[in-house]
């Protein structure tokens, strides 16, 4: 079996986040949010909300034409830009090279949560890989992704893939069963395939490069198998990548911070019944106290 190393504070002051200093919002990144449908808008505004608990300076969110002017209001810090909507409330296949474009411009982008699962998904999947951005994919765009595997191989920066087991299962054409029996294992077959780092999801956590390094963490307490707990997650994964964290640093940071947030959670409400919303809450009291440049 292969070794993973626990994923704890020690091992990540081997990784450390770039230091906070004193400066304005521009030199925290800006991080572009690819998310939501009609059904599901309070995914972007989760994740949106996550990545401003982590500390980047500047947020856009892209979502579906009917849900942005509720997002603008909701998460009143982020730009919304709404693209075409198609009649199932989903994103249309023409908003793919507006977003393509759009993500650009942006420090890093974090794409998937809340959107549904149709053929957009690994058209957007494979123009994301190519714009050279940090990238997260999440969700549907994971997927759709096996369709685009040469994209996520060719891409300048190895994307991010944050699978829970439905997921891997469609990312490596394998039964929900296998990925729950042999998470690493999968996470290893998922890495080398779309050379990309994966975070492997669930009651314990294993985040796999594409060398086959690997790391474990134990898990935050079962309050964290919640809806939008995820989208929690990758909403702290963007606001660090965009701040300009390595994506291996940014993806073992966010593991921990969203992980030790929900045990926080746990002592302060129970071990069950928070709400994925409130995670991020903790995020900042976490980064002041084991970052060095917050003594």
């Amino acid at each position: 079996m292969s070794h993973c190393t626990p994923l704890d504070l020690d091992e990540l002051r081997r990784h450390p986040l770039p230091p906070v200093e004193e400066e304005d919002k521009n030199s925290r990144g800006k991080l572009l949010v690819i998310a939501g449908t009609r059904e599901i808008a309070g995914a972007a505004s989760i994740c949106a909300n996550s990545a401003l608990r982590a500390g980047t300076g500047k947020i856009t969110i892209a979502t579906v034409g009917s849900v942005a002017p509720l997002l603008a209001v909701g998460v009143p810090e982020s730009r919304v830009v709404s693209v075409s909507e198609n009649r199932d409330g989903g994103f249309a296949h023409s908003a793919v090279p507006t977003l393509a474009e759009m993500a650009k411009e942006y420090d890093a982008v974090v794409a998937g949560p809340g959107m549904s699962p149709t053929n957009v998904a690994t058209s957007l999947a494979a123009a994301l890989c190519a714009t050279g951005r940090p990238l997260a994919l999440d969700a549907a765009l994971l997927h759709g992704l096996a369709p685009a595997a040469d994209h996520a191989r060719a891409a300048r920066i190895p994307p991010i893939l944050l699978p829970h087991s439905g997921e891997m299962a469609s990312l490596i054409d394998c039964s929900v069963e296998e990925v729950e029996a042999e998470p690493l294992r999968c996470g290893q077959e998922a890495a080398r395939r779309y050379e990309a780092l994966v975070l492997v999801k669930g009651p314990e956590s294993h985040v796999v490069t594409p060398a086959g390094d690997s790391w474990k963490y134990p898990g935050g307490g079962p309050g964290l198998g919640v809806s939008g707990s995820g989208d929690t997650l990758a909403g702290i994964l963007g606001g660090l990548l965009a701040r300009g964290a390595a994506p291996l640093e940014a993806l073992l940071w966010s593991v921990w911070l969203h992980g030790e947030a929900g045990a926080s959670l746990a002592k302060k409400i129970g071990p069950i019944g928070f709400f994925a919303r409130e995670i991020s809450g903790e995020v900042p009291a976490l980064l002041a106290r084991t970052q060095p440049s917050a003594e």
